[in-house]
């Protein structure tokens, strides 16, 4: 099932919203959040903030191209990376209300190739697993193949990537370096693998490719204008350049896209997290069903969790914040660092994209943005 530029267009060409107003940043916050990025040595950032289902203002600090000195604007389009995993989390949680699966059927049921922990051969690794990062698939091999394709988009198809890792006599197959000791559901392990398998079950249950279920329900509802799931889609003129140390790298592809392939704009993906904040509805558009995201940010068992968690929902985590456990997930990778943070008791959520690796600086400077939109950002 390939994804064409064709069908990508199509499948985006429903009625786009009209952008909104965005509120006026006061004078000083402005200062504030340029002057604590730049600080951290972030090239370029782009930062949103949305509360009540509405996106209430969106902001580039910093240059998308030092070379060109090329500033950030709304429009410009970042990796948004690992936060990729909680838009795969919703598709299958969308297609158990549907009924078409349920989150602990065993992941074997809705597959066309064996997924067996050699380990623990006779336990079921379900999708309540994966997507809590407790399945046992791990990332060890993962990261010594690496899989990462520098310069443009991967050859590699996500099937083949998975049955190559996860098959015995895959071309990457190691029984220690792919699955872990633990069985499923005995320990938290992050795992970009599981959120690739769920990108596939997901396709495979709906029907076809579920990056094109995932434009028709979430992406042209929203009227998401600069999402793409390739790097070979983004208009060049709107591409953030990834740096690390100040230095231009490559734009990296990643065969389980599922699991950290989107590139959005933050005018774009507020509106997501807006719907993320507000049970599904973002600017009078209910994009997922009533009550899903209540499902999604429900902690669930998660053994042996790090201590930067303090909690894991379906694809989301729970993490501490200024004091304050939030809702939350990161990104990350080689020039790309992004979060976001969700408060959905006041119907709010914070966005961050930025065009560089996560030094300890950068990862102070936007928890403290975030953070300072969470605690400021009804008054806007």
């Amino acid at each position: 099932m390939e994804l064409t530029r064709r069908h990508v267009i199509a499948a985006g060409a429903g009625a786009l919203l009209a952008r909104p107003a965005w509120a006026q940043v006061p004078a000083h916050l402005d200062h504030d959040i340029r002057t604590t990025l730049a600080q951290a040595g972030i090239p370029g950032a782009a930062v949103g903030y949305a509360r009540d289902g509405r996106v209430r203002f969106v902001r580039g600090y910093g240059y998308a191209d030092l070379a060109i000195r090329r500033t950030v604007t709304p429009d410009t389009v970042f990796a948004i990376a690992s936060i990729t995993k909680t838009i795969t989390a919703a598709a299958i949680l969308r297609l158990a209300g549907q009924g078409r699966l349920t989150l602990d059927d065993s992941v074997a049921t809705h597959l066309d190739f064996p997924v067996v922990n050699p380990h623990h051969p006779d336990a079921a690794i379900t999708l309540r697993h994966l997507l809590t990062h407790t399945s046992g698939i791990s990332d060890e091999k993962y990261y010594a193949v690496d899989f990462r394709h520098r310069g443009g988009d991967t050859p590699l198809a996500l099937r083949d990537m998975l049955v190559g890792y996860l098959v015995p006599g895959g071309t990457y197959y190691d029984a220690n370096g792919c699955y872990a000791a633990a069985a499923p559901g005995e320990a938290w392990d992050y795992s970009n693998v599981g959120f690739a398998l769920l990108g596939y079950v997901a396709g495979r249950v709906g029907g076809f490719d579920a990056r094109m279920a995932i434009r028709q329900f979430l992406m042209a509802p929203l009227g998401l204008r600069h999402s793409y799931w390739t790097l070979g889609e983004v208009p060049p003129a709107l591409a953030a350049t990834p740096y690390e140390d100040g230095k231009p790298v490559a734009t990296m592809g990643f065969p389980d896209w599922s699991a950290g392939m989107l590139q959005s704009s933050v005018a774009d993906f507020t509106r997501y997290i807006a719907a993320c904040a507000d049970d599904g509805a973002a600017e009078g558009v209910r994009v997922l069903p009533a009550g899903m995201m209540g499902q999604m940010l429900t902690r669930q068992p998660a053994p042996n969790l790090p201590t930067w968690l303090s909690g894991q929902g379906l694809g989301w985590m729970v993490g501490p914040l200024d004091g304050v456990d939030r809702w939350e997930h990161w990104g990350g990778a080689e020039g790309i660092f992004t979060v976001a943070y969700l408060d959905p008791e006041r119907r709010q959520g914070v966005t961050i994209l930025t065009n560089a690796t996560a030094t300890d600086a950068a990862k102070a400077a936007v928890k403290q943005v975030a953070a300072r939109l969470l605690r400021d950002g009804p008054d806007l």
